[in-house]
């Protein structure tokens, strides 16, 4: 199990520690949440802070644009150094094209699927496909309630997976702890989004050595 941590929530005035203890911890990835406040209802952060976060992270950086046209920043967060770029579905008239831009670019590409997308429209473009992201909660605020149809849709999507044949990872965002987490991993899914549940510890490096244990 991969476990990503999400700063979103995250405590900004320290945001220098955060980060080294994420680099110190047993975590895999840094997920970055990028929202825009017109595809989703917040703004995160921009280029600006990313790239102070880019100079000290130590682990691979896995980039979730919540964005409209995200087609345009492909290469800024290639620059960056960031190793896995997801998109969403709902915000992409061209899907395989923006995909194979991502891959030209030299990332790995990932689609996001908000709660009311079905698994089944990306019958198409999986082959393509390096990473899935099922949100378990409507993309925008952290801190939000796991969706509990969450856990078909991840053995839906398993399923087509594994009858392609393919290798592609299934990640899953939003409401993610220990019991959830394992609904998670469970049903299939081997990267787990983890933001509230190790930032709200008092010793969040604790946690994720917690989870990364038990999940």
């Amino acid at each position: 199990m991969i476990l990503a941590p999400s700063i979103l929530t995250a405590d900004f005035l320290h945001l220098g520690e955060i980060i080294e203890t994420i680099n110190r911890s047993e975590a895999d990835w840094l997920h970055l949440d990028v929202m825009d406040g017109v595809f989703v209802p917040n703004l995160s952060f921009g280029f600006p802070v990313l790239k102070q976060i880019a100079k000290v992270m130590e682990k691979p950086m896995d980039a979730h644009l919540m964005i409209v046209e995200p087609q345009k920043f492909i290469t800024q967060f290639r620059d960056l150094g960031v190793q896995v770029l997801t998109v969403h579905y709902e915000a992409c008239a061209h899907l395989h094209g923006i995909i194979m831009k991502i891959k030209e670019a030299g990332m790995k590409a990932g689609v996001a699927l908000n709660p009311h997308t079905p698994v089944e429209l990306l019958t198409d473009v999986l082959d393509e496909l390096d990473m899935v992201l099922i949100m378990s909660v409507n993309p925008g605020f952290g801190g939000q309630k796991f969706i509990p149809r969450t856990v078909d849709k991840v053995r839906r999507l398993k399923a087509m997976i594994d009858q392609k044949k393919l290798q592609t990872l299934i990640e899953v965002d939003g409401g993610i702890n220990l019991e959830t987490g394992k609904q998670m991993t469970d049903a299939g899914a081997e990267v787990l989004v983890v933001g509230n549940t190790i930032f709200n510890e008092n010793n969040p490096e604790e946690m994720i050595r917690k989870m990364k244990s038990v999940l």
